[in-house]
């Protein structure tokens, strides 16, 4: 399956340790030709820390995009009825985002993009990190496995001696679990070894 022209809504939330990771499948994505559209949550644009500054990844998006990001629920509401994406990536998910996500709540940008594109009955595609998976998320892994159009970049446990509760997406794998959701398929296995 060719991904040439794909219009990709590409979301990225607050787990900023994952950003140079979530970049580079960006610039992956774009060097395939996919048309993408960047998305920020309210966090992801406005926190500094130590990964970098917020402004300089908003020009980084940018850059590799050739759009301005979405930052407000305002804008990213126009996806919904636009039907303007054929996919919509969350990469990272954090855990408060899949949860929001497994409950209906629509909060932010990023939320307001895949809800938007889940009413139009299109795939979305979860690249969780979360510190939590194995604890208070796992049940919303859980219900959000089971939700028709949602589907999971496959993770594992990222440092199970230190944070046993820990889980990440392994990022490479976008691209194909990509082509698999417009398929309506789930990449396996979902589930992998320790990193």
């Amino acid at each position: 399956m060719t991904v040439n022209g794909l219009k990709v809504g590409y979301a990225l939330t607050g787990s900023f340790c994952t950003f140079s990771n979530t970049f580079l499948e960006m610039e992956r994505l774009a060097k395939e030709e996919v048309d993408l559209y960047p998305i920020f949550s309210e966090r992801s644009c406005t926190i500094d820390s130590r990964f970098g500054k917020a402004e300089d990844f908003l020009k980084k998006a940018e850059a590799i995009t050739g759009k301005k990001p979405v930052t407000t629920i305002e804008t990213a509401e126009k996806f919904g009825p636009g039907n303007i994406l054929d996919i919509v990536v969350i990469a990272p998910c954090t855990g408060n985002t899949m949860a929001k996500l497994a409950y209906g709540i629509t909060d932010s940008p990023v939320l307001m993009a895949a809800k938007g594109h889940l009413r139009n009955n299109k795939p979305v595609v979860l690249a969780i990190a979360t510190n939590d998976a194995l604890g208070a998320n796992m049940k919303n892994i859980g219900m959000l496995m089971n939700t028709k159009n949602i589907y999971f970049v496959p993770f594992s446990q990222d440092n199970y001696e230190k944070k046993p509760f820990s889980m990440i997406a392994h990022f490479n794998l976008l691209l194909p679990t990509i082509i698999e959701a417009l398929q309506g398929n789930q990449l396996q296995p979902v589930i992998l070894a320790p990193k």
